[in-house]
Protein backbone atom coordinates (compact mmCIF):
# COMPACT_ATOMS: atom_id res chain seq x y z
CA UNK A 1 0.00 0.00 0.00
CA UNK A 2 2.80 2.29 0.89
CA UNK A 3 4.48 1.62 -2.46
CA UNK A 4 1.33 2.76 -4.31
CA UNK A 5 1.14 5.92 -2.22
CA UNK A 6 4.81 6.58 -2.89
CA UNK A 7 4.31 6.21 -6.65
CA UNK A 8 1.34 8.61 -6.60
CA UNK A 9 3.32 11.19 -4.63
CA UNK A 10 6.24 10.94 -7.05
CA UNK A 11 3.93 11.33 -10.08
CA UNK A 12 2.32 14.41 -8.55
CA UNK A 13 5.74 15.91 -7.85
CA UNK A 14 6.87 15.29 -11.44
CA UNK A 15 3.68 16.94 -12.76
CA UNK A 16 4.17 20.03 -10.63
CA UNK A 17 7.79 20.31 -11.70
CA UNK A 18 6.81 20.04 -15.37
CA UNK A 19 4.23 22.84 -14.99
CA UNK A 20 6.76 25.00 -13.24
CA UNK A 21 9.29 24.61 -16.03
CA UNK A 22 6.70 25.49 -18.69
CA UNK A 23 5.27 28.56 -16.94
CA UNK A 24 6.81 31.86 -18.11
CA UNK A 25 9.03 33.53 -15.60
CA UNK A 26 7.47 36.52 -13.86
CA UNK A 27 8.67 39.94 -14.81
CA UNK A 28 9.60 39.07 -18.41
CA UNK A 29 7.66 40.48 -21.33
CA UNK A 30 9.86 39.42 -24.23
CA UNK A 31 7.10 37.25 -25.73
CA UNK A 32 4.24 39.68 -25.00
CA UNK A 33 2.82 41.48 -28.06
CA UNK A 34 3.40 45.23 -28.18
CA UNK A 35 0.46 47.42 -27.10
CA UNK A 36 -1.82 48.57 -29.88
CA UNK A 37 -1.65 52.32 -29.41
CA UNK A 38 -3.14 53.25 -32.79
CA UNK A 39 -1.71 55.89 -35.09
CA UNK A 40 -1.75 59.69 -35.31
CA UNK A 41 -4.89 61.18 -36.89
CA UNK A 42 -4.41 63.74 -39.63
CA UNK A 43 -6.41 66.95 -39.95
CA UNK A 44 -7.94 65.58 -43.15
CA UNK A 45 -9.19 62.48 -41.34
CA UNK A 46 -10.72 64.62 -38.59
CA UNK A 47 -12.91 66.57 -41.01
CA UNK A 48 -15.56 63.86 -41.13
CA UNK A 49 -15.83 63.86 -37.33
CA UNK A 50 -15.54 67.58 -36.72
CA UNK A 51 -19.18 68.49 -37.44
CA UNK A 52 -20.01 70.36 -34.25
CA UNK A 53 -21.55 73.80 -34.70
CA UNK A 54 -21.49 76.68 -32.23
CA UNK A 55 -25.14 77.53 -32.55
CA UNK A 56 -25.24 81.13 -31.21
CA UNK A 57 -23.08 82.44 -34.06
CA UNK A 58 -23.02 79.52 -36.48
CA UNK A 59 -19.30 78.86 -36.17
CA UNK A 60 -18.62 75.54 -37.85
CA UNK A 61 -21.44 75.72 -40.39
CA UNK A 62 -19.98 74.25 -43.58
CA UNK A 63 -19.79 75.78 -47.03
CA UNK A 64 -22.73 75.21 -49.30
CA UNK A 65 -26.34 76.31 -49.68
CA UNK A 66 -29.81 75.05 -50.47
CA UNK A 67 -33.08 76.55 -51.59
CA UNK A 68 -36.46 76.11 -49.96
CA UNK A 69 -37.77 74.48 -53.14
CA UNK A 70 -34.88 72.01 -53.20
CA UNK A 71 -35.54 71.33 -49.53
CA UNK A 72 -39.13 70.36 -50.31
CA UNK A 73 -37.85 67.65 -52.63
CA UNK A 74 -35.33 66.42 -50.05
CA UNK A 75 -38.06 66.39 -47.40
CA UNK A 76 -40.48 64.40 -49.54
CA UNK A 77 -37.79 61.85 -50.39
CA UNK A 78 -36.12 61.49 -46.99
CA UNK A 79 -38.41 62.83 -44.25
CA UNK A 80 -42.07 62.53 -45.20
CA UNK A 81 -42.44 58.88 -44.18
CA UNK A 82 -41.75 59.72 -40.53
CA UNK A 83 -42.78 63.39 -40.24
CA UNK A 84 -45.83 63.47 -42.53
CA UNK A 85 -47.08 65.77 -45.23
CA UNK A 86 -45.91 69.33 -44.73
CA UNK A 87 -44.08 68.25 -41.53
CA UNK A 88 -47.42 68.25 -39.69
CA UNK A 89 -46.80 64.87 -38.06
CA UNK A 90 -46.46 61.35 -39.36
CA UNK A 91 -46.00 57.72 -38.43
CA UNK A 92 -43.03 58.33 -36.13
CA UNK A 93 -43.07 61.96 -34.96
CA UNK A 94 -45.44 64.80 -34.23
CA UNK A 95 -45.66 68.15 -35.94
CA UNK A 96 -42.62 70.26 -36.72
CA UNK A 97 -44.59 73.36 -37.63
CA UNK A 98 -46.53 75.93 -35.66
CA UNK A 99 -46.59 76.63 -31.95
CA UNK A 100 -44.72 79.93 -32.23
CA UNK A 101 -45.37 81.91 -29.06
CA UNK A 102 -46.73 78.89 -27.21
CA UNK A 103 -43.72 78.65 -24.89
CA UNK A 104 -45.13 81.53 -22.86
CA UNK A 105 -48.32 79.53 -22.22
CA UNK A 106 -49.24 76.29 -20.50
CA UNK A 107 -49.96 74.60 -23.83
CA UNK A 108 -46.52 74.57 -25.41
CA UNK A 109 -46.13 73.09 -28.89
CA UNK A 110 -42.60 71.89 -29.45
CA UNK A 111 -41.37 72.62 -32.98
CA UNK A 112 -38.15 74.03 -34.44
CA UNK A 113 -39.92 77.34 -34.99
CA UNK A 114 -41.39 77.57 -31.50
CA UNK A 115 -38.46 76.38 -29.40
CA UNK A 116 -35.06 76.65 -31.07
CA UNK A 117 -33.26 79.88 -30.13
CA UNK A 118 -30.97 79.69 -33.18
CA UNK A 119 -31.68 78.45 -36.71
CA UNK A 120 -28.32 76.67 -36.78
CA UNK A 121 -29.64 74.27 -34.11
CA UNK A 122 -31.96 72.82 -36.73
CA UNK A 123 -29.12 72.39 -39.25
CA UNK A 124 -26.94 70.77 -36.57
CA UNK A 125 -29.62 68.27 -35.59
CA UNK A 126 -30.54 67.30 -39.16
CA UNK A 127 -26.87 66.96 -40.09
CA UNK A 128 -26.10 64.67 -37.16
CA UNK A 129 -29.21 62.54 -36.81
CA UNK A 130 -31.41 62.55 -39.91
CA UNK A 131 -32.81 60.63 -41.65
CA UNK A 132 -33.30 58.21 -38.79
CA UNK A 133 -32.49 55.12 -40.86
CA UNK A 134 -29.34 56.68 -42.38
CA UNK A 135 -27.99 59.50 -40.21
CA UNK A 136 -25.30 61.76 -41.72
CA UNK A 137 -26.10 60.50 -45.21
CA UNK A 138 -27.35 63.90 -46.46
CA UNK A 139 -24.94 66.28 -48.14
CA UNK A 140 -24.39 69.73 -46.67
CA UNK A 141 -26.42 71.28 -49.50
CA UNK A 142 -29.29 68.88 -48.79
CA UNK A 143 -29.19 69.72 -45.09
CA UNK A 144 -29.25 73.44 -45.87
CA UNK A 145 -32.16 72.90 -48.23
CA UNK A 146 -34.33 70.85 -45.87
CA UNK A 147 -33.49 73.25 -43.01
CA UNK A 148 -34.68 76.13 -45.16
CA UNK A 149 -37.85 74.24 -46.09
CA UNK A 150 -38.73 73.57 -42.45
CA UNK A 151 -38.08 77.19 -41.53
CA UNK A 152 -40.34 78.21 -44.42
CA UNK A 153 -43.11 75.91 -43.18
CA UNK A 154 -42.82 77.69 -39.85
CA UNK A 155 -43.29 81.04 -41.57
CA UNK A 156 -39.72 82.17 -40.95
CA UNK A 157 -38.46 82.21 -44.56
CA UNK A 158 -40.11 83.03 -47.88
CA UNK A 159 -40.69 80.32 -50.48
CA UNK A 160 -37.92 81.65 -52.73
CA UNK A 161 -35.25 81.80 -50.01
CA UNK A 162 -31.82 80.21 -50.28
CA UNK A 163 -30.14 79.12 -47.08
CA UNK A 164 -26.42 79.09 -46.25
CA UNK A 165 -24.23 79.48 -43.18
CA UNK A 166 -24.33 83.30 -42.91
CA UNK A 167 -28.09 83.49 -43.51
CA UNK A 168 -28.81 80.84 -40.87
CA UNK A 169 -26.61 82.60 -38.32
CA UNK A 170 -28.32 85.92 -39.05
CA UNK A 171 -31.90 84.65 -38.80
CA UNK A 172 -33.60 85.82 -35.58
CA UNK A 173 -35.68 82.96 -34.22
CA UNK A 174 -38.93 83.75 -32.34
CA UNK A 175 -37.78 82.08 -29.13
CA UNK A 176 -34.28 83.62 -29.14
CA UNK A 177 -34.91 85.38 -25.81
CA UNK A 178 -36.96 82.60 -24.25
CA UNK A 179 -34.06 81.07 -22.33
CA UNK A 180 -32.31 82.06 -19.10
CA UNK A 181 -28.59 82.06 -18.47
CA UNK A 182 -27.35 79.10 -16.42
CA UNK A 183 -25.53 80.89 -13.61
CA UNK A 184 -24.85 77.92 -11.34
CA UNK A 185 -21.29 77.99 -9.92
CA UNK A 186 -20.25 74.73 -11.54
CA UNK A 187 -20.87 76.00 -15.08
CA UNK A 188 -18.26 78.72 -14.51
CA UNK A 189 -15.50 76.25 -13.76
CA UNK A 190 -12.21 76.84 -15.55
CA UNK A 191 -10.43 73.74 -16.81
CA UNK A 192 -7.02 73.25 -15.23
CA UNK A 193 -4.36 71.59 -17.35
CA UNK A 194 -1.25 71.86 -15.15
CA UNK A 195 -0.28 72.53 -11.51
CA UNK A 196 -3.90 72.00 -10.52
CA UNK A 197 -5.07 72.43 -6.94
CA UNK A 198 -6.53 69.34 -5.24
CA UNK A 199 -10.20 68.74 -5.86
CA UNK A 200 -10.89 69.22 -2.18
CA UNK A 201 -9.55 72.79 -2.39
CA UNK A 202 -11.76 73.57 -5.37
CA UNK A 203 -14.80 72.19 -3.56
CA UNK A 204 -13.99 74.27 -0.50
CA UNK A 205 -14.21 77.47 -2.56
CA UNK A 206 -17.76 76.63 -3.57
Amino acid sequence: MRSVETVLVLLAAVGIAACATQAPSQGTSASAPPPKLGKPVSERELVAWNIDIRTPDGLGLPAGSGSVQAGKKVYEAQCLACHGEGAKGGSMFGTMVGGIGSFTTNTRVLTPGSMYPYASVLFDYVKRAMPMNAPQSLSDDEVYAVTGYLLHLNGLLPADATVNGPSLAALKMPNRDGFIVDDRPDVKAVRCMSNCAPISAALAKN
